[in-house]
């Protein structure tokens, strides 16, 4: 029997989703991760299995006009919306979904009160962060408006459910899951601390000019 297709992109995909896990930042029936293999296609964590116990030989590939290529996985529910989000972000190769605790009650929150000024390193990583309006998971209308608000955002949440992420490459993706539960953390710490502040307008330019060069 030949190598599996795509097997190394595959195995990285499935040891970020036991990662996630392992890292409570999910469940073992929620959460998702893609990742873009070439123009035409992508990987995705399946549907319906362990999301802490994956395989290469489990992990989902598709086109980008959402043909399964493998049709004996079930793909998971939110497979057009990694598709749509990675199709509007060009310039980025990974998503990654999940439901960690503190993001995700910020998510109940609108317009959304999650501080990513509190560190220069969550402000670097996810700039501004959004609360994108409550659609029914895994439909269509969800689809769509995280892929338009991922056009101009590295990290949101989404009402009622849940955050999403994207990077150039699966770690950079799974570095700002951790760093947007971290500010979420710390918004609830320092909200209660006398003398807790923002970054300075100074300071937000200095990163946003480091952004950029």
């Amino acid at each position: 029997m030949g190598k599996l297709e795509y097997y190394e992109e595959r195995a990285l995909v499935a040891s970020y989703m036991k990662r996630l896990y392992d890292r409570r930042l999910t469940t073992i029936s929620g959460g998702n991760i893609s990742l873009r293999l070439d123009e035409e296609k992508f990987c995705i964590t399946p549907s319906g299995l362990d999301k802490g116990n994956l395989t290469p030989e489990v992990i989902a590939l598709v086109k980008f006009d959402g043909t399964n290529l493998t049709p004996y996985i079930k793909l998971s529910i939110e497979t057009e919306m990694h598709r749509l989000a990675l199709l509007a972000r060009s310039d980025m190769q990974a998503v990654v979904h999940a439901h960690p605790v503190y993001a995700s009650a910020f998510s109940t929150v609108m317009p959304c009160s999650l501080n990513t000024k509190l560190t220069a390193e969550a402000y670097f990583m996810l700039g501004e962060v959004v609360n994108v309006p409550y659609k029914r998971m895994g439909t269509n209308d969800l689809a769509q408006s995280v892929a338009e608000h991922i056009k101009t955002h590295n990290a949101l949440l989404m009402e009622n459910h849940g955050v999403i992420t994207v990077g150039t490459e699966l770690l950079s993706a799974f570095d700002r899951i951790e760093l947007l539960e971290q500010a979420a953390m710390m918004t609830c710490i320092a909200s209660g601390l006398p003398g807790s502040h923002n970054l300075t307008a100074e300071r937000i330019k200095e990163l946003d000019d480091m952004k950029k060069s």
